[in-house]
């Protein structure tokens, strides 16, 4: 390789390590009030990830220089190093893509007032996943963007570029901020981090794949579909399983579309097509806490979506579905995963206390003003306001103005309780950390 290709690859590969050098830790760049910080677990989650990263495309650039600069790059085709040097500057470009992922995540946190309520989300979203002693919860954080749906990146799956992903990440569409809704999206994004860390949906599958090889004509093609929507639908189980009808009601608003899509069935659509899954929301509320409110709401949702003027194959295929719901939602509910040493789903999310009756007892038992919830965790708590909401006991202004408070109260209680409990191996290692980043 002639001298200037080299000198011109050499200049661009320390360009690189040079723009690498000004990727500064979030814990120097983020500005927020303590309160709207993301928890200290889930941010040296990512630092320590990001790290790895860094220091790892550190030493490929190095030794690409190193290369260059030796006898077999000096031997090398122009085209070669080239070539090479390409690839290098892809992977620095991935870790970018990862940085910009977790950034766009943390940048909202200085957004004032948005900024607490997102780690009051984070709050809503940690609670909605804890199951002690049957798996170790991963950090979570949330934050906020267009769209009526949320999202959600799973941890412990692969990222763009590479590398497994230190944290849950929930993207909640704003839209919903802040109303009943955003706790249904919200844990249904948890449910399916839930659902991977027990292995749900590969063990409810083959379940269903043989229970529609032993059925018939439309009740076949029901259990076929069950099946192929089983993912979504263990997340909207995990929803009303911990909110109660505050999950079905945000559902409502969630897949409330013009009447077309309402009933359009894609091929290969991993969600139930919006009229069904209402029913299946409010099929598993009626399983898990029986109340008149669940055919209340099934009836209400028929009235707004009457399947009257379908054509005979889609109103056949619409029955064999309600028909065969009583004894799918049976199947979810009772089912025992071996991740679950032999409980079932609705006893392993100890859901006895979520019971309507309970969810207003509690409520009008703190004089109806929503003080006691403070003292809830934070689903139990939505559970109860949403309730309130589903009985039309309370306006939708005050039930706002409960929420946000909620969110604030959680965000500064989890600020509050890392600064009272640091953990004092990691905040060692993370001053370290921090010191080797501005040194």
């Amino acid at each position: 390789m002639d001298t200037t290709a080299i000198h011109f690859l050499g200049f661009e590969a320390r360009a690189l390590s040079g723009r690498l050098g000004q990727v500064q830790p979030f814990a120097l760049t983020e500005v927020m009030v303590p309160a709207a910080g993301i928890s200290g677990r889930a941010l040296w989650a990512i630092e320590r990830h990001m790290e790895a990263n860094r220091k790892a495309l550190h030493e490929r650039i190095r030794s690409f220089v190193s290369w260059l600069e030796s006898p077999f790059g000096q031997r090398a085709s122009a085209s070669d190093g080239q070539r090479r040097f390409v690839l290098l500057r892809l992977h620095f470009n991935r870790v970018l893509t990862q940085f910009d992922l977790f950034a766009d995540a943390l940048s909202q946190r200085s957004e004032r007032e948005n900024g607490v309520w997102l780690a009051g989300l984070d709050a809503i979203a940690l609670d909605a996943l804890a199951m002690p002693g049957f798996y170790d919860d991963p950090p979570v954080i949330c934050y906020l963007d267009r769209g009526a749906g949320a999202a959600i990146r799973r941890a412990r799956t692969r990222l763009p570029g590479g590398g497994s992903n230190p944290v849950a990440i929930i993207r909640v569409p704003r839209e919903r901020m802040v109303g009943y809704g955003i706790a249904s999206s919200l844990v249904h994004e948890v449910g399916h981090q839930a659902a991977a860390l027990l292995d749900l949906v590969n063990f409810l599958r083959p379940q269903l794949a043989l229970r529609a090889r032993h059925a018939r004509g439309g009740s076949a093609q029901a259990w076929q579909l069950f099946e192929r929507w089983i993912s979504e639908i263990v997340a909207d189980f995990w929803s009303v399983a911990r909110l109660g009808v505050v999950s079905t009601m945000g559902l409502f608003g969630v897949v409330s579309l013009p009447r077309a899509f309402v009933f359009r069935m894609g091929p290969d659509d991993p969600h139930p097509f919006p009229w069904i899954r209402v029913l299946l929301s409010c099929a598993i509320g009626r399983a898990l806490y029986p109340d008149p409110q669940w055919h209340r709401l099934e009836a209400l949702w028929k009235r707004f979506y009457p399947p009257g003027g379908l054509g005979s194959e889609r109103r056949g295929l619409l029955d064999a579905l309600e028909a065969q719901l009583p004894e799918f939602v049976d199947r979810l509910v009772n089912a025992r995963p071996p991740s679950l040493a032999g409980l079932s789903l609705v006893e392993a999310m100890q859901t006895e206390h979520r019971h309507p009756a309970d969810l207003r007892n509690r409520y009008h038992g703190r004089r109806g003003n929503g003080a006691g919830l403070f003292s809830l965790p934070p689903t139990l708590a939505l559970a109860v306001l949403g309730q309130q909401r589903a009985d039309n006991a309370i306006s939708a202004v005050n039930e706002s103005r409960i929420l946000g408070r909620l969110l604030t109260h959680w965000a500064l209680q989890g600020a509050l309780a890392t600064s009272a409990r640091p953990d004092p191996i990691r905040r060692v290692n993370h001053a370290r950390h921090i010191q080797l980043q501005v040194t």
